[in-house]
């Protein structure tokens, strides 16, 4: 398969597609994130400080309560999200990959055309020579 071929098929993969929503959903998510929470710790600075107090008893109080069936509970609900939530991000990076006209993709495409193998009669010009360390060809003594 050419190199074309390969990058193309790559870059017409839900994988790739997801991967571009990812990395615009985090930024954008990232932000918001910041903003929200720059404004809520100002405001609950002191709560804060006395939740933190109280946390190591109340984490050990609901282990032992009912934490073997809480946690498959969990455990579903997050296979369910993430699986719900890859669908998204591949659909996010279809719309973003193609509201770009597949620039990336086109110019991957270009590279992978242009850098074609050698043909035998190139080979056989380059035979007798070793390359060097600045990329240029010298004859073998």
């Amino acid at each position: 398969m050419m190199l074309a071929d390969q990058v193309k098929k790559i870059t017409q993969s839900k994988p790739f597609y997801a991967a571009a929503g990812a990395g615009d959903y985090a930024v954008e998510n990232l932000r918001k994130l910041r903003n929200r929470l720059q404004k809520q710790l100002r405001a609950r600075q002191g709560e804060v400080r006395e939740t933190a107090k109280d946390l190591p008893g109340k984490a050990r109080e609901t282990v032992a309560k009912s934490l073997p069936e809480q946690a498959r509970e969990y455990a579903d609900t997050t296979t369910a999200k993430v699986n719900e939530f890859y669908e998204d991000l591949a659909t996010r990076g279809r719309k973003i990959i193609s509201s770009m006209g597949h620039e990336a993709a086109k110019e991957l495409e270009d590279v992978s055309q242009t850098a074609r193998p050698a043909t035998a009669t190139e080979r056989s010009k380059t035979a007798g020579k070793k390359p060097t360390p600045s990329g240029k060809t010298t004859t073998r003594a």
